[in-house]
């Protein structure tokens, strides 16, 4: 279960990324965000994010058009 869970369904680039970029600071170091999305090029933007930032993509999984991320925090 994530520490927090952001719904960023309907919603184009850039918006899921700066989103959860504002969402992950709620989650405390250690702790993990969870992202739904529907926007296919979220999958390359996140994983770009994770590189970036040196958080942990925990998991990347997608069903029924809904992208699901699952991001640790690192401090």
């Amino acid at each position: 279960m994530a520490d927090k869970i952001l719904d960023t369904k309907g919603l184009n680039c850039p918006l899921p990324i700066l989103k959860a970029k504002k969402a992950i600071l709620d989650v405390p170091s250690g702790g993990t965000l969870e992202v739904l999305a529907t926007d296919p090029g979220s999958v390359a933007d996140f994983q770009a994010f994770c590189r970036q930032t040196k958080h942990t993509l925990v998991e990347q999984t997608e069903a029924a058009g809904v992208f699901r991320f699952l991001i640790q925090r690192t401090a």
